[in-house]
């Protein structure tokens, strides 16, 4: 397939999953419109079958079916939701058949037709609860002691509360985890420009020919990945927490571009019902063709704010250093700095969400190496004013995301990218100061056999446009991934 024709097949169809996200988005603003305008007429057609739909959910929740009932109501979702009834035994059967979050968003709705429904508030704190989202079911479950006159309500809501307290007195600590494996096919393993001739200015332009390593090059490759998370709660909150990823791939032919990933990270952080902030340390080590190649360490802050259960924002900024281990690839030493700030949407019927974030960063040109010793050559200018030929560097992007679940198990998504680079040094090799745009697209099932198994097929491509043509290069990954995640 032509490249031209490829990109518009991703952009059709990015573009329908985007359209069926923004699809839940106008049900959800039209769900509010008739609620304030309910014609008489309209009212009494279906009132018979509505009514039995409440009925037998009812019943099979009293009979303890609550899976069965969510089955049974959740395709009607579109056209009753924002209506009490059928919120509240929606929000019910998602919350006692293992589907907290989605009965919040049930809840929520229910609650804001009528804030005083104490038993909706109450399945509310439940449901926190069972998310693990302990400060936010505290205030709910207070809210609703005070509503409360009977002795043996009072006394059950009040062991959720002592339970709470106990958790978070008792420094309680959480573990999870994950593993995962895969193949693929990618289309350039190592970034590099298809052109195998260039022309490089030395006195006077010259033709240079690439070594077969600086030459795109398609492989299939194998990819393996673990990580894990401890969280450690000081007290109601304060915590602490530490983690870390390996990720390995390797390639069929190509065994100089495998590579290996190291990443740890730990520091301390505050929670309250609405904020999760986030403040530590992180390193990472990185292997190239079994070849130990650069090392990375810095901190980095979080800020993640909740202004409703279908509405977040994420904040983040972060100081690293990026240094190589070979002498010759030490000159491209930098110290980076980013700041990042995103916004997450889940729509009313908990089944689409879109998302969209911006960063800013730069890239400070920091190694002072002028000459580079290449046996048998001796040494060789890398740059008159030292560190990388094209200097420090200036970069801003904006990322796009939506998925939409095409049934209880199998969610579609999409997310697309672009980034502009900036450089600020004159390339003498190149006679021009470098400027980069990189696009990118990714496009995916997650499919869940179950709460803890995933399989993930997924494309993605990446286009780099330079203006220096050693820099351009576009590339396409197909890959099969499994996932088992521990919680």
């Amino acid at each position: 397939m032509k490249l031209k024709n490829f990109v518009k097949t991703l952009a059709w169809i990015f573009f329908s999953l985007l359209t069926a996200a923004r699809g839940a988005y106008a049900q959800e603003v039209m769900q509010k419109a008739q609620q304030s305008e309910v014609p008489v007429a309209k009212e009494s057609v279906g009132v018979d079958t509505y009514e039995k739909l409440l009925r037998d959910a009812d019943s099979l929740i009293r009979s303890g079916k609550p899976a069965a009932a969510y089955n049974l109501l959740e395709p009607h979702e579109f056209k009753h939701s924002g209506k009490v009834r059928f919120d509240y035994l929606l929000g019910i059967a998602a919350l006692d058949s293992g589907k907290p979050d989605l009965a919040t968003l049930a809840f929520e709705r229910v609650l804001t037709m009528d804030p005083d429904f104490t038993a909706a508030r109450l399945d509310m704190a439940r449901a926190y609860y069972q998310m693990g989202d302990l400060q936010r079911a505290r205030t709910e479950f207070a809210a609703v002691l005070k509503l409360q006159s009977t002795d043996d309500a009072r006394a059950n809501i009040q062991k959720y509360l002592d339970s709470i307290d106990a958790r978070k007195e008792g420094k309680q600590t959480s573990v999870s985890g994950y593993v995962e494996g895969g193949f693929g096919r990618d289309s350039n393993v190592n970034n590099s420009t298809s052109q195998s001739q260039i022309q490089i200015f030395d006195s006077t332009w010259t033709t240079a020919t690439l070594d077969s390593t600086n030459i795109k090059a398609a492989d299939n490759y194998y990819s393996m990945a673990a990580g894990g998370e401890i969280n450690h709660g000081l007290n109601a909150n304060w915590g602490l927490y530490a983690g870390g990823d390996l990720r390995k791939r390797g390639n069929n032919a190509r065994k100089q571009f495998d590579t290996l990933e190291l990443d740890a990270r730990a520091g301390i952080m505050f929670e309250t019902k609405s904020d999760r902030i986030r403040l530590g340390v992180l390193g990472g080590r990185y292997k190239l063709g079994g070849l130990h190649n650069s090392d990375t360490s810095g901190v980095k802050g979080e800020w993640r704010h909740v202004f409703s259960p279908g509405n977040q924002m994420n904040m983040f900024v972060q100081s690293a250093q990026y240094r190589y281990v070979d002498p010759i690839m030490q000159p491209n030493d930098f110290d980076q700095r980013v700041i990042g700030l995103g916004w997450m949407h889940v729509f009313a019927d908990g089944r689409s969400s879109l998302s969209g974030s911006v960063h800013y960063g730069e890239e400070k040109d920091v190694s002072p190496i002028i000459k580079v010793d290449i046996p048998p050559h001796g040494f060789i200018t890398a740059n008159p004013s030292g560190g990388r030929n094209d200097g420090a560097k200036r970069f801003r992007g904006l990322r796009v995301g939506g998925q939409s679940a095409f049934n209880e198990r199998t969610m579609l998504f999409a997310r697309a990218g672009m980034q502009v680079g900036e450089y600020n040094k004159f390339n003498a090799y190149f006679q021009r100061q470098r400027n980069d745009r990189l696009y990118d697209l990714t496009m995916g099932v997650n499919r869940h056999w179950d709460k803890q198994w995933t399989l993930l097929p997924q494309l993605r491509y990446f286009k780099n446009d330079s203006n220096i043509v050693i820099y351009s290069y576009n590339r396409m990954d197909v890959s099969l991934t499994v996932r088992r995640d521990f919680r």
